[in-house]
């Protein structure tokens, strides 16, 4: 799940703080680093739990409601929501129950929260065109709460204010997060039942090691490095950039320099769109001009031994 954009955004953070802060030690820096992603697959799994969650508190109200119904003689409600067979799923999903085994009373604690979501959930359109419609099947139950997350959940301000409280690491998460929880939703298999296998935290050992090395290089090259962008600012005051841009430029160039099998160019992408979300309205426009002059010097001069494309 902790993709090469996690990574570089967890690397830009990391870096700037380890300067604010004065750090000097690179091993404690880089515990931190991992540290960080991983609570960034915590929010996937975290995420993911809320549907249990959600589909907990419907049967709460499913079993007020049939009390209701029988005591006055009235028709029992539906109990397809209640029954949604991906929400079943994920409630006895392995890898899932393990995270929520070892948390401490994940979502218990915003009760509230869970109520007046199911509440808002259940007065959309989305939850009653779901209960009324003919196709009661797998595909159905998934494609609901397929819906219902990108709808209700995916842009919720009060979710985004519960976890920033829960932890000062997922303030940047969530958004990238999001597309995960989708995509795994999206890729639920009935068949697979309990056993279905969630995302793992790296994909592969490459993404872990990237993260490693850029972050090493950044830290232990950066004095080389920001004499490069200052020779390339010409007539600008490099003394007068935005510190976030010099923290950006400084771990562009570390990966422009460290790995070989990735296009200049999409470093040089990466980075200027990484700017244009931490740092000034300019920043990208600017980032991307240095970051073009300076990878062209650096392959003219042999540093970078890849074509420059």
């Amino acid at each position: 799940m902790i993709n090469r954009g996690i990574i570089r955004n967890k690397v830009v953070q990391l870096t700037y703080a380890y300067y604010l802060n004065g750090n000097n030690n690179i091993e404690s820096a880089e515990k931190e680093l991992f540290f960080s992603l991983s609570k960034a697959y915590d929010l996937y799994n975290y995420l993911l739990a809320l549907i249990p969650a959600i589909t907990q508190e419907a049967r709460k109200h499913y079993e007020v409601a049939e009390a209701k119904a029988i005591r006055e003689g009235g028709d029992k409600p539906s109990q397809r929501f209640i029954l949604n067979r991906l929400a079943l799923q994920l409630e006895e999903n392995v890898m899932l129950t393990d995270f929520i085994t070892h948390q401490t009373n994940i979502w218990k604690e915003e009760a509230d929260f869970i109520y007046k979501l199911f509440l808002q959930i259940q007065d959309s359109s989305i939850y009653k065109e779901y209960l009324t419609s003919d196709d009661d099947n797998y595909d159905a139950d998934r494609e609901v709460w397929r819906k219902i997350y990108r709808t209700l959940i995916q842009d919720n301000e009060k979710l985004d204010h519960i976890l920033e409280e829960r932890s000062l690491y997922w303030n940047d998460d969530k958004s990238v997060v999001d597309t995960f929880v989708i995509k795994t939703i999206k890729k639920f298999d009935q068949k697979m039942g309990a056993n279905q296998p969630l995302l793992e935290e790296y994909s592969s050992d490459d993404d872990r090691d990237f993260a490693r090395r850029l972050y090493r290089a950044t830290i232990i090259n950066g004095t080389e490095y920001q004499r490069y962008m200052s020779e390339m600012s010409q007539n600008w005051n490099f003394n007068r950039l935005a510190y976030m841009d010099i923290v950006i430029m400084q771990i562009a160039i570390a990966e422009l320099l460290t790995f070989p099998n990735i296009p200049i160019s999409v470093t040089i992408n990466e980075y200027v769109e990484i700017a244009k979300h931490y740092s000034t309205p300019r920043s990208g426009s600017y980032i991307n001009g240095m970051l073009d002059n300076i990878a062209r010097k650096l392959t003219d001069t042999g540093k970078i031994l890849k074509p420059y494309k």
